[in-house]
């Protein structure tokens, strides 16, 4: 198997997946699956990025300076037809449901800040709650780790800090309690979804889940199905999600599977001292894992490049491409369609919307709609699928 002679550059081989055919599921059976997309709801300003920020910081604010690091680097990534839309306005939001449900997306995946007590970026899910508005389907995911001035959750320079508590426990749930009840709410064998993406920082994980279905029950909302973020990285020492209290694990490219490569030599930054990863041979990477003996869902993702929010210290992986995404997603497809009950169908996409990662569905100046109509042509199964291990 031999990737193309630059990453970054031309589409995917045939004889570039992984060895091995997983036969190809029927149109009727993708179309069962069920394609939730990870939300983020950093586009509008709020008093504390204002006042760590600057005033008006949005995530856009880090997408407009973005600069290339090499030639041929794809940046900055800049909105197509959205635009630099603000999370505020309903007509946004309208917009961007009819997008996704338009090209296969079944729903969103929220992420939800809570920080003892404190809600941060709630705007946009509150008044989706409240408005009715849009249709699509939604569940959310706590992102439970430190805000850091460097994005991502380690303990240097902490903005605002992750303290855990039997108490913080109760309140949590207890603010899910109206999106829970929501018509719209995604449910797994009529269980509402909940997802958390840092499993392994609670402290007491058995006890937290515990006290949230306990919650739930008293509150007449009936069993709730609870699902983790899996690790790539831990590999076989991952522990198992459902000793501790939750119902499934959920695979969440790229962490823990980006499969290093060579540095690009045509560099415009000199300061820049990124990591580059191949895509094609990350996507092959995940295809490849064997499932786990616990209950596991599969997920993707389009692309990825955080030089918006680390300009000299980036991560690129190099060579996404609608079509290889494609590969991928309709891999995954297949995958699901074959080892998981109907009502448990379902596939992750990181990410809707992480502009800043380089990393979304929502159509962009290079691309239009192209990863959009690469989602919905991995449903309907109108090209020949990425043969990949059966796991």
């Amino acid at each position: 198997m031999r990737l193309s002679e630059q990453a970054g550059t031309g589409e995917a081989a045939e004889d570039d997946c992984p060895v091995g055919a997983l036969p190809t599921a029927s149109v009727l059976d993708k179309r069962s699956v069920r394609l939730i997309a990870f939300y983020l709801p950093q586009y509008h300003p709020i008093p504390e990025n204002d006042a760590w920020w600057g005033t008006g910081f949005t995530e856009w604010t880090n997408v407009a300076k973005a600069r290339p690091n090499f030639a041929g680097h794809y940046q900055p990534h800049l909105p197509g037809e959205l635009g630099f839309y603000d999370l505020r306005l309903p007509e946004v939001r309208q917009a961007q449901a009819e997008l996704a449900s338009s090209h296969g997306i079944h729903g969103f995946c929220y992420y939800y800040y809570w920080f003892n007590g404190r809600r941060l970026l709630n705007r946009p899910l509150d008044e989706v709650l409240s408005s009715g508005q849009p249709k699509l389907p939604f569940c959310v995911c706590w992102a439970n780790e430190n805000w850091t001035r460097t994005w991502d959750g380690n303990d240097r320079e902490v903005l605002i800090e992750q303290r855990y508590s039997q108490e913080d426990d109760e309140m949590l749930i207890r603010s899910l309690f109206d999106a829970l009840s929501d018509q719209r709410y995604i449910r797994v064998d009529g269980k509402p979804l909940i997802l958390i993406y840092k499993p392994e920082l609670l402290p007491a994980p058995v006890r937290t889940t515990e006290i949230w279905r306990r919650q739930c029950r008293q509150a007449g909302l009936g069993e709730i199905y609870l699902a983790c973020v899996h690790n790539l990285t831990l590999g076989a020492g991952h522990v198992d999600p459902t000793r501790l209290g939750f119902d499934a694990g959920v695979e969440f490219p790229p962490l823990g599977g980006g499969v290093p490569t060579a540095v690009p030599t045509e560099t415009v930054n000199p300061a820049a001292k990124g990591i580059y990863y191949d895509y094609w041979a990350t996507a092959k990477n995940f295809m490849s894992v064997p499932a786990p003996e616990y209950p596991w869902l599969r997920g993707v993702m389009p692309s990825w490049d955080n030089t918006a929010r680390r300009q000299n210290a980036a991560h690129v992986f190099l060579g996404a491409t609608p079509e290889r995404y494609r590969r991928w997603l309709e891999f995954s497809i297949d995958w699901t369609v074959q080892h998981r009950a109907p009502e448990k169908r379902i596939v992750f996409i990181n990410a809707w919307n992480e502009w800043a990662e380089g990393n979304h569905l929502e159509p962009d100046q290079a691309h239009g709609r192209a990863y959009l109509d690469a989602t919905r042509a991995a449903l309907r199964g109108n090209q020949p699928p990425c043969p990949g291990l059966a796991g």
